[in-house]
């Protein structure tokens, strides 16, 4: 009995640090979060119940927040099924046999590494800046420089391509899913007299899509999020013109720059509801696109 006791007290010795970081990190700001998105909280006066207002003025009195709702879409619709492309095109091209294909590998992953630093966001921003490599290039050329971050459309697009470059994670898992194809299907294929495409659309396609499911999910939840390109290519403003207003940033501004913390908790949960929606929105038409070779297909 006395040995029971002591391996037990060894368990939750081992265990307490990370039970109690996960209810003083997660858990409990979860609980103060949902308290705080129905008051009225500027973090240094005590919070005042105001019941729904905060989740009735963002759709009713607050032109930002539903612009910042508009152009995540655009990042996240757009930037998704762009980056998942590259991603399975890249490790298409890396599935190949090649003597440097374990270079290749890293190379091509580096970004996804280093991507979500805040180093990188500054390198992308000097880069397209006005001043920047790729203008300096255009111009030698006698091409006159472009404004790549002083428009709005066009700054949302290259925070969009700067999340197409940062593929190496979801091109990396597509790997492997290409790794996990028998290769005596191609071949059987190829005895048949099929072509590349009818391989692809036939083969490849429905054996990685449960690869492809998973990615999805992945990358659309992880793009709702997206706040730190933003914040350092737009220094804080989520200029110009709000281009780049993304709803991470404009969540960011509400809570720490104008001491908005219940309509901020108010926005975190609305990201919530909206990223639960779409997810259960995949998962529900996964059952007529995604393959489960053990259950005996859809």
């Amino acid at each position: 009995m006395q040995t029971n006791m002591k391996q037990n007290l060894w368990g939750y010795l081992f265990i307490g640090p990370f039970v109690i970081g996960f209810l003083a990190f997660t858990i409990i700001p979860i609980v103060a979060s949902f308290y705080f998105s129905f008051t009225s909280y500027d973090l240094f006066n005590s919070p005042r119940w105001v019941g729904l207002q905060n989740f009735k003025e963002m759709f009713t009195a607050d032109p930002r927040y539903l612009h910042s709702l508009k152009i995540t879409f655009i990042y996240v619709f757009a930037g998704v099924p762009l980056r998942l492309l590259f991603a399975l095109i890249v490790a298409m091209l890396l599935n190949t046999a090649s003597r440097a294909v374990g270079l290749y590998r890293t190379l091509y992953y580096l970004p996804s590494l280093i991507g979500g630093s805040v180093a990188v966001a500054i390198m992308w921003r000097n880069i397209f800046g006005d001043d920047g490599v790729v203008n300096i290039a255009l111009m030698s050329m006698g091409i006159d420089p472009v404004r790549w971050f002083g428009d709005p459309t066009a700054a949302l697009w290259m925070l969009i391509f700067l999340s197409i470059w940062q593929f190496g994670s979801s091109m990396l898992i597509f790997l492997a899913g290409l790794k996990s194809i028998p290769q005596s299907y191609y071949e059987a294929a190829s005895v048949d007299g099929a072509s590349f495409f009818q391989k692809f659309f036939s083969i490849t396609i429905p054996m990685l899509s449960p690869v492809i499911l998973f990615n999805a999910v992945m990358q659309t939840i992880g793009a709702f999020m997206t706040f730190v390109p933003a914040f350092i290519i737009s220094k804080g403003t989520g200029g110009p013109l709000d281009g780049t207003l993304l709803y991470s940033l404009y969540l960011f501004k509400q809570g720490f720059e104008f001491f908005h913390m219940g309509y901020a908790s108010a926005m975190a949960w609305v990201m919530l509801l909206i990223i639960a929606i779409l997810t259960s929105i995949i998962f529900m038409t996964s059952r007529f696109w995604v393959h489960y070779e053990s259950e005996g297909g859809k």
